[in-house]
C-alpha cells in the first residue's frame, strides 16, 4: 500500500491483487463474460442509422396515373392547409408535378414532394417520428393519393427490391409481400413501386389506306408529334436571346391536346401537297398502358418500401420481413434483396468485420515488432474481447440499437483498450525486467497506471459526448 492512496485506488489495488493470486479464477470468469457477451447480442436489434430529430420531414405524394397538374396542385394544397392547421409545423415547401419537356430532366405532373418544417424540438412535446405518424393518419382522409415520407437522401424507412426476368411473376409476388408487410406491427404505410395502368390514346396508322392516298409514315408521325410533345426543327423560328439562338416550341394548346376532335382533325400532308385529316390515315383508340418499366441489374424489379413505426430498428424490420411466408415461397427466378439503407447497413457490417480481423492483425505485427516477443502481443489483445461486455450492457440498458455509430465506437473502444494495455504491459514487463516478482509488477503497474488510463479514457468520453448526446 502507497501512502496518500484514497478508497478507490486501495480497492482497486485489492481486486488486482486478488486476481492475479487467483489468476485461474479470473480467466474463466473472463471467458464466461466473454460468453456470455457474443451470446447477449442476440438480445440487441440491428440498425444502420439511429433516428433524429431535425426538424424537417420529407413527404411524396402520388396521384392516381392520369391526374393532371390541376389535380396535383388541388391536393397539395389540401394538405398544406392540414399541416399548417399544427401548431408543430412552422412552415411547408411544395415542390409540384413538373411539365415533361424534351431535353430537361422532369417528373410526372401527378406527383409532389413536400419539405415540413417543424418548429425546434424544444419548443414542442412531440417528437419528429410521433408527428410523422400523425400526419400519415390525417393524410388517410384524403382519397385517390398514394403517399409516404423519405429520409434527406430520398430513401425511406424500409426497402426490399422483389426481381426477376418475369415482370408479370415480379408484381405478384411484390403485391403478396406488400400485403402480407402491412400486417408486420413494426410497419407502417406499406407501398409498391409497381408500375400503375394509366389511360392513354393509341393512335395506330392505315398503312393501306396512307399508301394509296400518298401520306408516309413520317407525315403522320410528324402531325402526332405537334399535337402532342410540340415540334422543334431546323426550320422552325428562333428567338435571338442576345448571346444564343433559343429554339421556339410549336404545339398545340394544353386543352386541345385533351380533345381527341381536334386530333383527328390535324392535317397530314400529302405527296401531292395536299393535306387530310389525320383520322383518315389514322385509328384512335383508348388504351392502357404502364407508365415506367424499372429494371435493376438487367432484370425486371418492384421495390416494397414501407416506413418504420417509432424507434424499431431496420435489422429487426428486415429479419420480420425475411420471416414472411410470402418471402419464404418466392416463384423460381424470381429474388428479394435488400436495397436502399438496409443494403448500405448490411455492406458496413461486413466490412466492419473484415476491417476488425485486419486491424487485429496489424496491431499483432507492430506489438511484436516493438517488443520482441509474441507472449506480451497476446497478452494484450486478449483484453480486447472482455470490453464487449460492456458495451452489450450500455446499449440493452438504453435501449439502443447496435447501428453504424456504435461500430465506430466500437473501433475507437478498440483502440483504448490497446493502448491501456500496453501501458500496464510494458510497465509491468519493466518492473520486471528490474527484478521485482511478477504478480507484484502486475499489481504495481496497475496501481501507477491507474490514473493517467483514466484521465485519458474521460477525455475521449468527453470530447465524444457532445456528439452522442446530439
Amino acid at each position: 500500500m502507497t501512502e496518500g492512496e484514497g478508497r478507490v485506488m486501495r480497492g482497486y489495488a485489492g481486486l488486482v491483487a486478488a486476481s492475479v493470486r487467483y489468476r485461474w479464477i479470473t480467466i474463466a470468469l473472463g471467458a464466461l463474460l466473454f460468453a456470455v457477451s457474443l451470446w447477449s447480442t442476440r438480445l440487441l436489434p440491428s440498425g444502420f442509422l439511429p433516428g433524429e430529430d431535425v426538424a424537417r420531414a420529407l413527404l411524396a405524394v402520388e396521384l392516381p396515373p392520369g391526374s393532371r397538374l390541376e389535380d396535383t396542385m388541388r391536393v397539395s394544397d389540401d394538405i398544406v392547409r392540414r399541416m399548417k392547421a399544427r401548431p408543430e409545423v412552422k412552415s411547408v415547401f411544395v415542390d409540384g408535378g413538373k411539365v415533361i419537356s424534351a431535353g430537361a430532366a422532369s417528373r410526372e405532373v401527378r406527383k409532389a414532394q413536400l419539405v415540413i418544417n417543424f418548429v425546434h424540438k424544444s419548443d414542442r412535446k412531440k417528437s419528429q417520428k410521433q408527428l410523422e405518424r400523425e400526419i400519415s393518419d390525417d393524410l388517410k382522409a384524403v382519397p385517390d393519393i398514394r403517399y409516404w415520407f423519405m429520409k434527406d437522401n430520398g430513401m425511406r424507412g424500409v426497402q426490399m427490391v422483389v426481381q426477376g426476368v418475369d415482370g408479370d411473376q415480379v408484381s405478384r409476388s411484390a403485391a403478396k409481400l406488400a400485403s402480407e408487410m402491412k400486417r408486420v406491427p413494426v410497419l407502417n404505410n406499406v407501398t409498391t413501386t409497381a408500375a400503375l395502368d394509366r389511360p392513354e390514346i393509341r393512335i395506330r396508322p392505315r398503312t393501306e389506306v396512307a399508301a394509296d392516298l400518298g401520306v408516309s409514315t413520317d407525315a403522320i408521325s410528324e402531325a402526332i408529334r405537334v399535337g402532342t410533345i410540340g415540334d422543334v426543327g431546323p426550320n422552325l423560328a428562333r428567338f435571338n436571346a442576345g448571346d444564343r439562338l433559343v429554339p421556339i416550341r410549336v404545339q398545340l394548346a394544353e386543352k386541345a391536346r385533351g380533345d381527341v376532335q381536334i386530333l383527328e382533325n390535324l392535317k397530314v400532308a400529302t405527296a401531292r401537297g395536299t393535306t387530310l385529316p389525320l383520322a383518315t390515315v389514322a385509328r384512335f383508340e383508348f388504351g392502357q398502358g404502364p407508365t415506367a418499366i424499372d429494371r435493376y441489374d438487367r432484370v425486371r424489379r418492384v421495390a416494397v418500401e414501407a416506413d418504420l413505426v417509432g424507434t424499431d430498428a431496420l435489422g429487426e424490420a428486415i429479419k420480420q420481413i425475411r420471416a414472411l411466408p410470402a418471402a419464404q415461397q418466392l416463384p423460381p427466378g424470381v429474388q428479394l434483396n435488400e436495397f436502399g439503407d438496409a443494403e448500405v447497413m448490411k455492406e458496413v457490417f461486413q466490412s466492419f468485420a473484415e476491417a476488425m480481423g485486419a486491424g487485429l492483425m496489424m496491431v499483432f505485427v507492430v506489438l511484436i515488432l516493438l517488443f520482441g516477443s509474441v507472449t506480451q502481443p497476446i497478452t494484450i489483445l486478449i483484453s480486447l474481447p472482455f470490453s464487449v461486455g460492456g458495451v452489450i450492457i450500455a446499449l440493452y440498458v438504453t435501449n439502443k440499437a447496435v447501428s453504424m455509430p456504435v461500430v465506430i465506437g466500437i473501433l475507437m473502444l478498440m483502440g483504448i483498450v490497446t493502448k491501456n494495455a500496453i501501458m500496464l504491459v510494458d510497465f509491468a514487463v519493466e518492473s520486471m525486467a528490474r527484478g521485482v516478482p511478477r504478480n507484484a509488477a502486475i499489481v504495481d503497474a496497475g496501481r501507477k497506471r491507474a490514473r493517467p488510463i483514466v484521465m485519458t479514457t474521460i477525455a475521449m468520453a468527453a470530447g465524444m459526448l457532445p456528439s452522442a448526446l446530439a
